[in-house]
C-alpha cells in the first residue's frame, strides 16, 4: 500500500489521496474574474489525479490583489464564475478549494513577468494597506497603516468571501496567512510595528490572523475543512520564527482549522533561504508533532518517492505540488505508477495507461 495514494479524511471531506495542487497566481484575471484559463489550468490537474485543487490566491477586496490581474471573490459575479470553476474541478474527480487572500503591503504591484514592481494609480493601481506603514523594499509602495475599523472590515470581508466560496460550491477553503502577504505582516516583528492590540506581543501580533480565521469557521459550513497556509519562518533576525508558528497552529487547531499548509519565507527581500529538496519539510513535522494538527508539505517536492516518503514517515499529512505540476499535470498518474500503484485513469486516456 502507498501512503501518498491513502485517502485522507478533514472533517466530511475524504480526499482520494495526498497530493494537493498549491495554489499558484496566474495573474490572468479581468475585474477579479476567473476565465477560460483558469478553467483549463486548474481542471487539467483534477484530470491528472490530484486530489485536493486549490485555486489560487483570491482577493476579498480589490485593494487585496496582489496585481490588477489577480482573481477575486469580493462579488457575486466572482462568485458565480468561480462556481463554474469548482464544477469543473470536482466533475473530474478531485476535491476543489479556494485559498482567501490579501496582499497588504505588497500589493498593487505588476506581474511577475514585468519585473513585479508598484504600479501607479494611472496604470490601475492603488494605495496598499498594511499593519504599519512599511514598505516591502525599494521600489515597492510605502503602505498606509490600517485603522482599527479597517481591520473589522477586512475581517468581514474574509467572512463575506467565504460565503461566497460556499455559493460557489467549493468543498475546502485555505486562508493565507504566508509569503509576507497581510495576515503574515500583522504576524512578523519586521512588518508590524503597531503599538495598539494588534502589536507588539505574540499575542497581539496574532489577534487579528486569528480573528479571520475565527470569522471563516463561523461562515464555513462544520462539515467542510479549513486550512491556513502559513510561513513558518521569515528566514531573517529578529522575524516570525518556528516556535511562534507552533504556537500559531496550536491555537488555530483550537478554533477549527484541519490543516496547517507550511511554506516559509516572503516576509523581506533580504531572507537568507536554506534552498534544496523538501526544505520546508522539518517544519511541516515541527508543527504536526508540536501543536497536534495535520499538516502540508510544499516546497521542491518533485519525486514519487520522495513524496511518497514524507507521508509515509509521518513528517506531513499531505505534500502540496506547485512548480512539478506546472512542469507535468498528470504527475499523479505518473507517480502512480512509479510507486507502483494501480490508480483510476479518466477513461479516454486509457489507451496511454499501460
Amino acid at each position: 500500500m502507498s501512503a501518498l495514494f491513502s485517502p485522507l479524511r478533514l472533517r466530511g471531506l475524504e480526499l482520494k489521496n495526498r497530493i494537493v495542487m498549491s495554489p499558484m497566481c496566474q495573474y490572468s484575471s479581468v475585474d477579479g474574474l476567473p476565465n477560460d484559463w483558469h478553467a483549463v489550468h486548474l481542471a487539467s490537474r483534477a484530470v491528472g489525479g490530484v486530489g485536493l485543487v486549490i485555486a489560487e490566491a483570491t482577493a476579498v477586496v480589490p485593494e487585496g490583489r496582489i496585481t490588477p490581474a489577480d482573481a477575486g471573490i469580493w462579488n457575486d459575479a466572482q462568485a458565480e464564475a468561480w462556481g463554474a470553476m469548482a464544477r469543473l474541478v470536482k466533475s473530474r474527480g478531485a476535491a476543489a478549494g479556494i485559498q482567501l487572500a490579501h496582499a497588504g503591503r505588497k500589493a498593487s504591484t505588476d506581474a511577475p513577468w514585468r519585473g513585479g514592481r508598484a504600479v501607479d494609480a494611472k496604470d490601475g493601481g492603488w494605495e496598499p494597506v498594511a499593519p504599519s506603514a512599511v514598505a516591502f523594499a525599494d521600489g515597492f509602495a510605502t503602505p498606509r497603516a490600517l485603522s482599527k475599523s479597517e481591520i473589522a472590515a477586512l475581517r468581514e470581508a474574509f467572512a463575506g468571501a467565504t460565503r461566497r466560496a460556499l455559493a460557489a460550491g467549493f468543498d475546502a477553503v485555505e486562508i493565507h496567512a504566508a509569503h509576507g502577504y497581510l495576515l503574515h505582516e500583522f504576524l512578523s516583528p519586521l512588518a508590524n510595528a503597531r503599538d495598539d492590540e494588534y502589536g507588539g506581543s505574540l499575542e497581539n501580533r496574532m489577534r487579528f490572523p486569528l480573528e479571520v480565521v475565527a470569522a471563516v469557521r463561523a461562515a464555513w459550513p462544520e462539515d467542510r475543512p479549513l486550512l491556513v497556509r502559513i510561513s513558518a519562518t521569515d528566514w531573517a533576525e529578529g522575524g516570525w520564527d518556528l516556535p511562534q508558528s507552533i504556537e500559531l497552529a496550536r491555537r488555530m487547531r483550537a478554533l477549527g482549522v484541519d490543516l496547517v499548509d507550511c511554506s516559509s519565507g516572503g516576509q523581506v527581500p533580504h531572507a537568507k533561504v536554506a534552498l534544496g529538496p523538501g526544505y520546508q519539510v522539518p517544519f511541516a513535522e515541527a508543527i504536526r508533532r508540536e501543536a497536534g494538527i495535520a499538516t502540508g508539505a510544499v516546497g521542491l517536492v518533485t519525486e514519487p518517492q520522495q513524496a511518497e516518503a514524507i507521508v509515509a514517515s509521518g513528517q506531513a499529512d499531505a505534500v502540496l505540488l506547485a512548480r512539478a505540476l506546472l512542469r507535468d499535470a498528470y504527475w499523479p498518474l505518473h507517480a502512480a505508477k512509479a510507486l507502483g500503484v494501480d490508480v483510476e485513469w479518466p477513461v479516454q486516456y486509457l489507451r496511454a495507461k499501460a
